[in-house]
């Protein structure tokens, strides 16, 4: 047998002596609990129709002729396998599945379904025994900025990510949720409502998913104080420093005023009932401007941690009374190491970081020797960057599956985010979304596996490996200009900055090299074959992607020659190419998300072809 390229690839895979060969008319028994094996029984059923033409029964029990049973999953309360863990067995007569927990044999069938995938009616005997290295691997993709996809392709994205072994999903939320008591914050936004929340829940519970709620509750709250209504009860309306520069506030609110409690409970009482997980995530990250307000006496007196401390206490003892485990980000606790230990037991910390070397290890180890629950939360590396950042995106997620089994995290939740715009295009997060799938199922199994080609052949269903490779390498065009960019791309920054900004201190930015490296990335797309039913879609969206970053190219070209005898132009030339781009980006926004945030999204781009002064 060849080579057989899984995502995530098993624990341990021995191949067998000859192959099973998928015939009409058999049947596929439930064993065990048919109800709770209904689920798995269908989504083989589907992947039988789709990738070997064959319509096979599903049956409680097997009575009739014994050859005409295909596929046996079998619960076995007393399953020898792990904890989400399966044996799957394919022999010349035929293929049984077994675990302990219909999630087990939901993954064992998750496998299957990509051995057909990958091998069509001729299946080659093996046996394989699996399960996890996490008991949680999650999900976070964020819906607030700007960006709000569309209900289908939410159930799209969950089912791909089921396929990948994926059990926890969070949709990131500042104001994207439909509050009824607070329609003026949303009005904009083309929220998801509370009917659409209900259907991805059992949804996502279909698939041994829990989606757990999320909503923002301290920091990153602008959407909500910049309306008249809410602005009192901001920490600062003026600009405030971060460690990454001056930001404008508002932005945070202030811990202080029992009005901002006030507004949050309100938030958790209309959200948390259309979710079945008691898990929730209140964020509370980069509340930078807290002691540069109205908190600035408080901090002054008990220390700035110290009052971030006191006011997620106050989140805890609300979320633990409706009967939630909290979640929440660890970045301002981790900062001073000896308040860990006051953190309450019972909830979960969210260490997060986007770098390769950010330090999972260390933080790590705080959380762990505070007896603190942690997952470690990784990222794709796609926002602020276009096409994404494929090497620094693999370290980063392979860090922190190390690092996270090292100290004994709880779970390992990568996160999608969309800043300044929310540019990058679903597809590309792919690479990211599977490489995390892959390391925290099975990291051993799956450190040196060829990521790739796994997501060429499972995120977009090209068997020649041609479109995984066009997202793997034009992900890593970021690094062709020689600059280093923390957390994004400088061919993104060159768009969103004026092109009278000063540069960098440091090399000078080689364009010409990016160029050449876009074109050689995208030369492969040619001979895909995808067979996915949005592959001329993501067609469009790579070929969109790659020529904004030429685009980003010529004009870091113009940034460096401003003067020159071409600038006129060049700058005329541009002016027109982004006005085309800028067509092409509105439609395929329309294609997956909602058209709230399309306005302010686009109007980015729009400042940008505004700077050429040109009509």
């Amino acid at each position: 047998m060849d080579t057989l390229t899984l995502l995530p690839q098993p624990r341990t895979l021995l191949p067998a002596a000859g192959f099973y060969i998928l015939q009409p008319d058999q049947r596929i028994v439930l064993e065990g609990d048919a109800p709770a094996l209904l689920g798995a029984g269908r989504r083989l059923q589907a992947a039988l129709a789709a990738y070997a033409d064959l319509v096979w029964d599903l049956a409680a029990v097997a009575a009739g002729p014994p050859e005409r049973v295909g596929v046996v999953l079998q619960l076995t309360p007393d399953a020898a396998a792990p904890a989400q863990g399966y044996r799957l067995t394919i022999n010349p007569t035929g293929i049984r599945i077994v675990a302990a927990t219909a999630m087990g044999v939901f993954y064992g069938v998750c496998t299957l379904v990509q051995i057909l995938q990958a091998q069509g009616r001729r299946l080659p005997a093996l046996h394989i025994e699996d399960w996890p290295d996490f008991a949680v691997r999650g999900l976070m993709l964020d819906i607030s900025r700007d960006r709000v996809p569309q209900q289908e392709t939410l159930y799209a994205l969950i089912d791909m990510l089921a396929g990948w072994k994926i059990n926890q999903i969070q949709l990131y939320t500042e104001h994207t949720f439909a509050y009824r008591q607070h329609p003026d914050v949303w009005a904009a936004a083309s929220p998801i409502t509370g009917d659409e929340i209900l259907a991805l829940d059992a949804f996502c519970r279909e698939r041994h998913i829990e989606m757990v709620p999320n909503q923002n509750s301290f920091g990153h709250m602008e959407r909500w104080l910049i309306h008249d209504r809410y602005a009192a009860l901001a920490e600062t309306q003026a600009p405030f420093q971060t460690p990454w520069g001056q930001e404008p506030g508002p932005f945070s609110l202030c811990p202080g005023d029992p009005g901002s409690l006030a507004l949050i409970w309100t938030l958790y009482d209309e959200l948390l009932p259309h979710f079945t997980s008691t898990q929730f995530n209140v964020g509370c990250d980069e509340t930078f401007d807290v002691g540069q307000g109205r908190s600035r006496a408080a901090c002054a007196e008990r220390g700035t941690t110290r009052v971030y401390l006191d006011y997620l206490q106050q989140v805890y003892r609300e979320v633990t009374e409706r009967g939630y485990t909290m979640q929440f980000w660890g970045d301002i606790i981790v900062q001073t190491p000896e308040l860990i230990s006051q953190l309450p037991r019972d909830s979960v910390a969210l260490e997060w970081g986007y770098e390769a070397d950010h330090p999972f290890d260390a933080h790590g180890a705080q959380f762990a020797a505070s007896g603190i629950p942690f997952y470690v939360c990784p990222g794709t590396s796609s926002w602020c960057s276009l096409a994404g950042r494929t090497d620094n995106a693999l370290s980063n997620l392979l860090s922190a599956t190390e690092n996270g089994l090292r100290h004994g995290a709880a779970g390992y939740l990568n996160t999608d985010w969309g800043d300044k715009g929310h540019w990058q295009m679903l597809p590309i997060s792919y690479l990211g979304y599977a490489a995390g799938a892959a390391y925290s199922w099975a990291l051993d199994a799956n450190r040196t596996g060829d990521i790739a080609a796994a997501v060429s052949r499972y995120a977009f269903d090209d068997p020649t490996g041609s479109m995984g490779r066009v997202a793997y390498d034009l992900g890593n065009v970021y690094q062709m200009p020689g600059i280093a960019v923390p957390n994004g791309s400088t061919l993104f920054w060159v768009l969103q900055q004026t092109l009278d900004t000063p540069l960098r201190p440091g090399p000078v930015p080689d364009f010409a090299a990016a160029l050449a490296a876009i074109d050689a990335a995208m030369q492969p797309l040619s001979t895909a074959r995808m067979q996915h039913p949005d592959a001329a879609l993501i067609v469009d969206e790579f070929e969109t992607t790659a020529r904004l970053m030429r685009h980003a190219c010529r004009r870091g070209q113009l940034r460096l020659d401003l003067a020159g005898a071409q600038s006129s132009a060049l700058r005329q030339d541009l002016a027109a190419d982004l006005r085309d781009i800028l067509i092409a980006y509105e439609r395929l926004w329309r294609a997956r998300d909602r058209p709230g945030g399309l306005a302010d999204s686009a109007g980015r781009l729009r400042k940008a072809h505004a700077d050429y002064g040109v009509r």
